[in-house]
């Protein structure tokens, strides 16, 4: 499953350092530039606690399901697939922190089965 993260997070890397492509005849092909999405350090800490919280679980599947904009608390909400004994289950979870700051103030965990 690292394996699988790794490769993601290369792939991503690879596509943000590419912005031209050189043909065999000497042309160019464009490429938008790939940024980093605003949620991606927020991903990343969700899939770290979400490990923390259920250790014996593999991670499977991951979805930003959006963002929350306050003028004071914002929060980013993310759902995790994850597998245990054969078994499969989701697990939202919402980051709530501060707008301005983006320091941390409260992250909640809701399993679900669908």
């Amino acid at each position: 499953m690292l394996l699988k993260w790794i490769r993601l997070f290369s792939t991503i890397l690879c596509l943000m350092l590419m912005t031209n492509l050189s043909i065999g005849d000497g042309s160019q092909v464009l490429h938008a530039q790939q940024e980093i999405p605003s949620y991606a350090k927020w991903g990343s800490f969700a899939v770290r606690k979400t490990k923390e919280r259920y250790p014996d679980a593999a991670i499977v599947d991951y979805l930003h399901i959006g963002k929350e904009y306050g003028t004071k608390i914002s929060t980013e909400k993310f759902k995790l697939w994850l597998k245990q004994d054969g078994k499969e289950f989701g697990v939202y979870v919402d980051i709530q922190f501060k707008t301005e700051t983006e320091k941390l103030i409260d992250i909640k965990f809701r399993k679900t089965d669908r």
